[in-house]
């Protein structure tokens, strides 16, 4: 079987928020299945299309904003460009007018009622966030596709095992951890180094680079407009914005016009425990309030834990001085490593295994690459990648009303303490002496995934989920 290989564009994507698996995978799906309708020259055909959605997708779909994702995807919109201030207004025409542009070239009857149908009852088993398209052609025959949202906005098509990209011959091949070790051990190379010398075999060192800054630039505007935007989460639950308040008390109500000078007033504050935590608090919070009103974010490697990550890299370049271009790069090529082991060797979907999918492993992911750019060596590396998960272990999916805000937006708040927690742990440490390894806690994950209830996997059917008295229709 070929082995899957997986870039740092893969594991961190721009898109929308709220899900990755749940807003992002359909989203691609939609537009895989246009691609084939056009491929296959059918397009213009189309008289009529359905959407079956199967088990997560369907139970909190609603809450996910599946069934919006869908429509945009189908109508021709890209998650990375489309105007987020016009999803509303796109989505409102769409029902209301009871027509959908199939790729923005085709037009057909769509009625959202009889036409997007939520299966909840209904599972397949590859996996439980399954999608079917189903085209009616004006000739009488219908095309239906199956594709599965696997976790981190990856997205497989029914028969397939991994995506359809193309097979590349990376220098150093990457399964598990212990591989990864090896690698770096043989070659004295930083695991960030094994990664862009991988990436290479993609693309040139100056388009990987280039890259990786873009998906900075989205997580920078994220956080900084997550800590200047108030008021109330769209959903249902309303739920209030928090970074915005922590982030004005914190600089003393003053204003700042640009991300540069909010950062050295942030600096100037000073180092103080409690002061420090604060704002890591208040970067995750940001990130995810943004995620949840549907705003733009970069899945790392989830959306649901797209919090965790730039958090840690933003106290890295607040606090430790890691505001350059070569450090913010090393941050995130050494993170994207980590979450490919747990992707390949157990799941980064919460709908397979639970939030420690998602928070453990951009926990994980944040500590190793805080570690390795503070200094530390490629054990300790792998070693506050351990330390994260193992203390994340068991974590379950438990969405009150099928949306991502509570628990989740508070979660990214714990992961990147508990990240940063592990990469001092691991900077102060012998890995030496470690009684875990990094592929133990992978496996560990993803057998207690397997045994994990399905209820505590992305249903909204146990948990702080039904703890809580609501009445959003689509619980």
């Amino acid at each position: 079987m070929q082995q899957e290989q997986i870039s740092v564009f893969d594991i961190f994507k721009i898109g929308i928020g709220p899900s990755s698996s749940h807003t992002l995978g359909p989203w691609r799906a939609a537009q895989k299945f246009t691609d084939l309708l056009i491929q296959q020259n059918v397009l213009n055909d189309v008289e009529q299309v359905k959407i079956l959605l199967y088990g997560s997708l369907a139970k909190t779909g609603k809450g996910h904003g599946t069934d919006i994702a869908i429509l945009l995807g189908l109508s021709g919109g890209d998650p990375v460009t489309f105007d987020v201030n016009a999803i509303d207004s796109t989505v409102n025409q769409i029902k209301g007018e009871q027509k959908l542009t199939l790729a923005a070239k085709h037009e057909i009857g769509f009625t959202y009622a009889e036409d997007l149908i939520f299966l909840f009852n209904e599972s397949l088993p590859f996996h439980p966030n399954a999608v079917t398209f189903q085209a009616f052609l004006n000739n009488g025959k219908a095309i239906s596709e199956t594709y599965y949202s696997i976790g981190g906005g990856f997205v497989v098509k029914e028969g397939q095992e991994n995506s359809d990209k193309e097979p590349v011959e990376l220098p150093f091949p990457v399964e598990k951890a212990s591989e990864l070790l090896h690698w770096c051990l043989s070659t004295g190379l930083k695991v960030s180094e094994i990664v862009m010398e991988n990436e290479a075999a993609w693309r040139s060192e100056e388009k990987t680079r280039k890259g990786v800054l873009e998906h900075f630039y989205v997580i920078r505007d994220c956080i900084y407009r997550g800590c200047h935007t108030d008021g109330f989460l769209p959903g249902g639950l309303n739920v209030a914005r928090r970074a915005a308040k922590l982030n004005k008390r914190l600089i003393n109500n003053q204003t700042y016009t640009d991300y540069n000078s909010w950062v050295k007033a942030i600096q100037n504050g000073g180092t103080g425990f409690n002061y420090i935590l604060d704002w890591v608090s208040c970067f995750a919070l940001a990130v995810n309030e943004e995620n949840a009103a549907f705003g733009r974010v970069v899945t790392a490697p989830t959306n649901g834990a797209s919090g965790v990550i730039p958090a840690v890299l933003q106290y890295f370049i607040t606090f430790c001085n890691g505001y350059t271009e070569d450090r913010i790069i090393q941050f995130i090529a050494c993170a994207s490593e980590i979450g490919s082991i747990f992707k390949k060797g157990a799941t980064i979907s919460a709908a397979m295994g639970g939030c420690q999918a998602e928070i453990g492993v951009s926990s994980a992911m944040a500590a190793a690459a805080l570690t390795e750019c503070l200094g530390g060596s490629q054990r300790q590396v792998l070693m506050a990648a351990e330390i994260a998960m193992e203390h994340h272990l068991g974590l379950t999916c438990d969405p009150i009303g099928g949306l991502v805000q509570i628990p989740c937006i508070e979660r990214n708040t714990m992961g990147a303490i508990k990240a940063i927690t592990a990469s001092q742990l691991a900077l102060q440490s012998n890995p030496d002496k470690a009684k875990v390894s990094l592929d133990a806690v992978v496996n560990t994950m993803w057998e207690t995934a397997l045994d994990m209830n399905v209820k505590y996997k992305e249903t909204s059917d146990g948990g702080l989920a039904t703890k809580v008295p609501i009445s959003l229709p689509e619980c």
